[in-house]
């Protein structure tokens, strides 16, 4: 098992590397100047040009990859353009809304979706089924930003249940913290639960023909019996994959709902980072997704065996 996770993790490096050549030539060849965005509207040539210098835009293209490239081997991501902060700072400080954001998610739509697809499989064909592959279709179709919205008219302005927008460190306490996160969690959920659960639903849907389920049934177990300790169990590795995809693709949903709610996450510096061309900063944050991507899938690979017993690394 180590010697797997070994060369999982060193198999990851071209990987990276791959990704953090093709994200910094793509940022180096789009149209629009970081220089002419901190200069402002006014500046003259001469200004820009010398901004241009003093971050070092004014050099071969090769040559600031290189640099850059050096700098990484050494754990540095460089500074911020605007702000001259360190990347790994800003992205450190901006971690805490994102992690309870994607955590909370993940726990809701697990604690939802799995028991609505066990559900659904169980009553399939019925009215319950179809109640809930209708809701998940609804799910899929409605944008998590268009959610976001109607939760927080509903709720917030109409209801005034939750705070409209922001965010409460878990340090100021628990309740002024959840509070904030509560909109957020649901509007992100949305989709996540719709797709884990048709997915928990048609794995089981298909583990329920199996001769072992017959055999179990025969032996005198209740339904209970065979669709928790039996069904569930078998049908584990695909909904395990799922909802590793669905962790992994949180990235995306985080930067919409964080702007929608406010959230002074990772999400929202990726949004600034874009419209003000941060270079340093859009190559640490999509370095760190990827990273994170990866080391998703390699959990989800690790968990496989506890679920299923025949597969081995």
């Amino acid at each position: 098992m180590l010697a797997y996770i070994a060369r999982r993790l060193v198999a990851t490096i071209p990987v990276m590397a791959m990704v953090a050549i093709v994200v910094f030539a793509i940022l180096r060849l789009t149209p629009g100047d970081p220089a002419a965005i901190i200069a402002g509207d006014d500046a003259t040539a001469e200004q820009l040009e010398k901004i241009r210098e003093t971050m070092g835009l004014d050099r071969p293209i090769y040559l600031q990859l290189v640099q850059w490239i050096a700098r990484l081997l050494q754990g540095d991501l460089g500074v911020s353009l605007l702000s001259g902060t360190p990347v790994l700072d800003m992205i450190s400080d901006r971690m805490g809304p994102t992690l309870a954001l994607a955590l909370g998610t993940i726990v809701v739509t697990v604690a939802i979706a799995v028991p609505l697809g066990i559900i659904a499989a169980w009553r399939q064909g019925r009215l319950l089924d179809r109640a809930i592959m209708t809701l998940s279709v609804l799910g899929f179709s409605v944008p998590t930003f268009v959610i976001g919205y109607l939760l927080i008219y509903y709720l917030s302005i109409k209801l005034g249940l939750f705070p409209v927008q922001g965010y409460k460190p878990l340090s100021e306490g628990f309740w002024p913290f959840a509070q904030r996160l509560v909109l957020p969690v649901l509007a992100l959920s949305g989709v996540y639960v719709a797709l884990i659960a048709r997915i928990t639903r048609s794995s089981i849907i298909e583990v329920m023909g199996e001769d072992f389920i017959r055999t179990a049934r025969a032996k005198g177990a209740t339904e209970r019996v065979v669709l928790m300790r039996h069904a569930l169990r078998n049908a584990a590795v695909p909904i395990l994959t799922i909802i590793g995809i669905g962790m992994a693709s949180l990235i995306s949903g985080v930067v919409v709902t964080e702007s929608v709610f406010n959230l002074p996450g990772v999400g929202r510096l990726v949004v600034e980072a874009v419209l003000a061309r941060d270079y340093p900063v859009i190559q640490g944050l999509i370095l760190l997704f990827s990273f994170v991507y990866i080391l998703i899938n390699l959990l989800v690979d690790l968990l496989y065996p506890v679920f299923d017993p025949r597969i081995r690394y």
